[in-house]
């Protein structure tokens, strides 16, 4: 039915080029924002989705940023502990040639000296982001020896966040130490000299000078004291030095330094510990052996060490006891009464103290190479996420120009549909015309 007061035609083409118009601008939009859901009302679901992950993708790119600090502090460490080692390395030669008759001491000691203020150095401009692992101070407010490099976010299927860290223990790693109360790697113990440390030690040596008796007993060391394992026990730490002098007849005296290393290698043991005579008589046979005291032979019994002289009219004077610490950052090779056997004891403090700073050095490689992976995993994690992201909310630009090019040609349609249905009224009014 023709009618002139309704238009259904021109209504339903209006209708059709409205939705064609609607559709348009949904498409224009997507592809003008690149988003198939940019708003909350596009889908609700999916919006909430994407824009947390967002959040959490941001929070991923901060945990990558504290990584790459973590990794440079750790590379600081690590560049200043191999100087540190090449140095100590320098200093275990220099001594080593000490140690050589003929050699001037105190020329050797000027470039032991230059090593030791090297050493310092390093340690001190190891600093990054104002963190220096080397050379600190642990009595400071706030100082704390485990340190915490934020590795992961994450979030549970319950919403619940998570911040995981690598936890790396500098306390190993310190190179100097200016508390009045600890001590680093290159610096002597400061313990090491105490009245009871050194006491005990005297307990076992004892002070006896013989001078008469048979000609195979000619000085005996702890035939008084009984000593209970434990009780009156010696320990050595890395840096110590237990020292006593010897003179046998009209021989020289002789100075002997025993170093842990010294003890270990007498007993078999790692902790430096001497708790028993015997244990204590295999140590001074051993310490007289590599210092080379002249003029008798010793041999260890059941609770003591015994001394056979060539003589029968020789004495054996022990004396000078005492416990003394040496850290790689002070030996002095000029000191007074400085022996062939301080040397070698100076020797086996740095090649510890080598050892020391190897492991810590071997330590920060294996935790700059978890910085590392997980640095690579962190981003590998954020590339997925954001994937996810485009997943649900990015729009197919392919898929979307192919809808607008037919909504334009449905919109040019409709607009020629509409025109045709609003014409249709002027055909009417012809059937009025004669």
């Amino acid at each position: 039915m023709t009618s002139l007061l309704t238009n259904v035609a021109a209504m339903t083409a209006l209708q059709t080029l409205q939705s064609t118009n609607k559709a348009m601008e949904a498409t224009q939009n997507r592809i003008s924002t690149g988003y198939r859901v940019s708003e909350a009302s596009d889908n609700a679901a999916y919006w909430s989705i994407a824009t947390t992950m967002r959040s959490d993708n941001k929070a991923m790119s901060a945990v990558k940023d504290a990584l790459g600090i973590g990794t440079s502090v750790v590379d600081t460490a690590y560049t200043a502990m191999t100087s540190i080692k090449d140095v100590l390395d320098k200093m275990k030669s220099l001594l080593t040639t000490a140690s050589q008759d003929g050699v001037e001491r105190s020329k050797v000691q000027d470039e032991i000296t230059q090593a030791q203020n090297q050493l310092k150095n390093v340690a001190t401009t190891a600093s990054f982001a104002g963190q220096n692992w080397l050379s600190i101070d642990s009595s400071a407010t706030g100082y704390v020896s485990m340190r915490d490099v934020i590795a992961s976010f994450s979030r549970s299927s319950a919403g619940a966040l998570s911040l995981t860290t690598v936890k790396i223990d500098t306390s190993t790693m310190k190179m100097f130490d200016s508390s009045s109360s600890a001590t680093g790697v290159l610096e002597k113990d400061l313990a090491a000299t105490t009245t009871a440390k050194s006491g005990r030690f005297s307990t076992y040596m004892g002070t006896a000078t013989n001078t008469a008796g048979t000609a195979t007993t000619k000085g005996i060391w702890d035939t008084g004291p009984t000593v209970t394992a434990g009780t009156h026990d010696v320990t050595l730490g890395d840096t110590d030095v237990m020292s006593f002098t010897v003179k046998i007849g009209s021989g020289p005296t002789t100075k002997v330094a025993i170093t842990k290393s010294m003890v270990d290698a007498a007993l078999g043991s790692t902790d430096g510990v001497i708790d028993s005579e015997a244990d204590y008589a295999a140590v001074l046979k051993k310490g007289l052996d590599d210092a080379g005291v002249q003029g008798g032979t010793w041999a260890i019994a059941t609770n003591s060490l015994t001394i056979t002289t060539a003589n029968n009219n020789e004495s054996v004077v022990v004396g000078a006891i005492k416990i003394e610490s040496f850290g790689a950052a002070d030996i002095d090779i000029t000191a007074s009464g400085t022996s062939f056997s301080d040397i070698k004891a100076y020797i086996n403090i740095v090649d510890k103290a080598i050892s020391k700073v190897t492991a810590a050095a071997s330590t920060l490689g294996a935790v700059k190479n978890r910085l590392d992976v997980q640095t690579q995993f962190v981003s590998t994690l954020m590339d997925t996420l954001e994937k996810g992201i485009g997943t649900l909310v990015d729009a197919d630009m392919t898929e979307e120009s192919t809808k607008l090019k037919a909504l334009q040609t449905q919109q040019q349609l409709g607009v020629q549909a509409l025109s045709i249905a609003n014409s249709s009224s002027q055909t009417i009014m012809q059937l009025f015309q004669n």
